[in-house]
């Protein structure tokens, strides 16, 4: 070696492999058939080639390369042409990632999806899983009991995000869906774990339980090491839970496990006396748009009156009455914690004389009464205002209007007030919100859901002279009274059914009860003889609480509306 050489020392530095191999390969094919041919192209695609170099990310296809230099709708149409015939001859899965980035073949194999612990997928799977090993449980959990139990075992709310973010520890039930993981079925949605996540939920178990000592052995056989998918809504914050509250009810002898899981769910969800408010709860529709110096001044007597009231959004009913949990603030924390709020037996639903009479012609006088009924609430209340003089000047006659208020006490059941001016209409409230905090106030609220049966509980406060109510929540029932929600055939079927004349709400229900769907009734005037027999097939279905029967009239009219040929006459 010559003297006049320096001598170079040290490593040579290894140059980044192109994470795009596909397209640089196809791309120097391309300027080595321009350069044979003498074309000035080849300058172009040296160009892109260089920009592919630089650039450090896979991409999936040719369009997302248009973000670099000198990649025009020239190249990535050629390129695109390339990539979906090498598609059809190797598939999507060979060379490398669903996109143009292939050829990558030392990647590492990715680790299998492990929420983080005492995050929210973390606590659902472990609450679906101990929920399954209790002996003859239903297989499946609604969405508040979930939240309840699960609200336990995680260190994230699951229902208020925190402060600067609109995620709570719910929002990880998504991923966990999209992983294959949990299954949402029904209306109410119904939660249950998949065969993988009954897998991944009794290794999280185990791990819960101590047999493995770090919950990162919870991975599949022969992975390599990498960075994995955590769940983000996990939280490092929090205190470790007790030992024995983390024992799974499977290790307990099963009696015990199961009337442990009973006894968790009543106490986790129970008010007890001094512990929660009243509250009266106002429709926001009640206090904007329409007439709004008669709103605002709904609002300012209760004010006047000293009501503890909420205005809110309410998907059925105009107003209502909550027990609200009384929590005190934490120190350090902008808000305060949320409180638990269960519904009282108890909602009015206000009309002015000039709004029966629209709602009658409209059809949404028998809605509304309709939706009432089915609320969960056992206590409606219909409250009329009389206009004066200005019941005369409506579009129905005054004998209608009276009939339909009679009708609704007696047909329908509700309790009707009838009040002359807003004034009264807020002093019958105010009355109500007095008489319901005296009638709860010694009494030990439990929540219970309208899909479960037999969770009333409360027979143990009701042996020691302690009144006991068992209330839906706040949260359940507003969702559960959405009016443009999901519909199963059966509602469809009764909203049908209902829009015949004569056809009430009582008389759909009976009929409901034999025919479920159209099919059923369809198929059942099919088995039948005669055109007669057919007309008379729901004329004998008793209805209501003094059991009358359906009627041929009736009967005949659902016939001709279902089974006619063409337009009715």
């Amino acid at each position: 070696m010559p003297a006049s050489e320096a001598v170079r020392l040290g490593r040579k530095r290894a140059l980044p492999s192109c994470p795009n191999p596909l397209f640089l390969q196809w791309l120097t094919e391309l300027r080595d058939q321009a350069k044979e041919k003498g074309l000035k192209i080849q300058y172009t695609y040296q160009k892109a080639i260089s920009s592919l170099n630089k650039y450090p990310l896979p991409l999936q296809n040719a369009k997302e390369a248009k973000i670099l230099q000198n990649f025009g709708d020239g190249i990535c149409k050629i390129l695109d042409e390339k990539l979906q015939r090498y598609y059809r001859e190797n598939g999507k899965d060979k060379g490398g990632g669903g996109g143009g980035g292939g050829g990558g073949g030392g990647r590492k194999k990715k680790r299998e999806y492990v929420p983080q612990k005492r995050s929210g997928g973390h606590a659902v799977l472990l609450v679906l899983y101990r929920q399954s090993q209790i002996p003859g449980s239903k297989g499946y959990m609604f969405k508040m009991e979930l939240q309840a139990e699960a609200q336990q075992l995680c260190d994230k709310s699951f229902t208020v995000p925190d402060l600067g973010s609109k995620y709570t520890a719910w929002s990880s039930v998504s991923t966990l869906i999209q992983r294959n993981l949990l299954i949402k079925t029904h209306n109410p949605a119904r939660y249950s774990l998949t065969e993988e996540g009954l897998a991944l939920a009794e290794r999280l178990e185990s791990v819960e339980r101590g047999t493995k000592d770090d919950p990162e052995e919870v991975r599949s056989e022969g992975e390599e090491e990498e960075v994995g998918v955590v769940d983000l809504t996990g939280s490092d914050d929090g205190e470790e839970e007790k030992e024995e509250e983390r024992v799974h009810p499977a290790e307990r002898p099963r009696s015990e496990a199961s009337s442990q899981a009973t006894n968790r769910k009543a106490n986790g969800e129970r008010l007890l006396p001094g512990t929660y408010e009243i509250i009266l709860c106002v429709d926001f529709i009640e206090t904007t748009g329409g007439s709004h110096h008669c709103k605002q001044e709904l609002v300012k007597e209760l004010q006047r009156n000293g009501v503890n009231f909420d205005v809110r959004k309410l998907n059925v009913g105009d107003f209502l009455w909550v027990a609200r949990e009384k929590v005190t603030p934490v120190p350090g924390q902008l808000r305060a914690p949320e409180g638990k709020e269960l519904v009282l037996d108890y909602i009015i639903e206000r009309k002015r004389m000039d709004d029966l009479c629209g709602s009658i012609i409209d059809g949404r006088c028998r809605e509304q009464k309709f939706r009432l009924k089915r609320c969960g609430l056992r206590r409606p209340v219909y409250l009329v205002e009389e206009c004066g003089k200005a019941a005369s000047h409506l579009s129905l006659p005054e004998s209608t209007l009276q009939q339909a208020i009679v009708n609704t006490q007696v047909v329908d059941g509700f309790f009707v007030k009838r009040v002359q001016d807003v004034r009264e209409s807020a002093a019958y409230l105010t009355v109500m919100t007095r008489y319901l905090t005296k009638l709860y106030q010694n009494c030990t609220l439990i929540c219970r859901s309208r899909e479960l049966e037999g969770d009333g509980g409360g027979s143990d406060e009701e042996e020691r002279g302690t009144p006991s109510c068992s209330l839906i929540s706040f949260q359940e029932f507003n969702h559960g009274a959405i009016k443009n929600k999901c519909q199963t055939v059966r509602e469809v079927f009764a909203r049908q059914l209902m829009q015949v004349s004569g056809l009430s709400g009582d008389k759909a229900a009976a009929i409901l009860e034999l025919y479920s769907t159209p099919h059923s009734l369809l198929a059942a005037y099919e088995q039948c003889a005669s055109e007669a027999e057919k007309e008379k097939l729901l004329s004998s279905i008793r209805y209501g609480k003094l059991k009358r029967n359906l009627g041929p009239a009736l009967s005949r009219t659902v016939y001709q509306l279902y089974c006619t040929q063409g337009a009715l006459s």
